[in-house]
């Protein structure tokens, strides 16, 4: 039954990343194009830690962690470079 529900959640997330790549590919603004690749790494996020619960391995987790720390990163290097035109000063 927690497959099932794993496999649900999965398919929901790798949805709303394939509408996130919509919008990348499809906005005007750059605003808006930083919001959707910033919740893109969320669903990413996301994925990985369902596929380590679906799998049982913790090594999964370490790699969400990972992705958290250079989606973060990323987000404030683009919204960084959005302000102030360049990124490192």
């Amino acid at each position: 039954m927690i497959a099932i529900a794993l496999y649900f959640a999965i398919g929901c997330y790798a949805s709303g990343l394939v509408m996130n790549m919509w919008t990348i590919t499809r906005s005007n603004s750059l605003g808006d194009r930083i919001l959707a690749l910033d919740t893109m790494v969320i669903n990413g996020i996301a994925l990985t830690v369902l596929y380590g619960i679906l799998s049982q391995t913790a090594v999964y987790f370490e790699l969400s962690l990972i992705i958290a720390m250079v989606g973060f990163v990323s987000t404030v290097a683009y919204a960084r470079f959005m302000l102030r035109g360049n990124v490192i000063e």
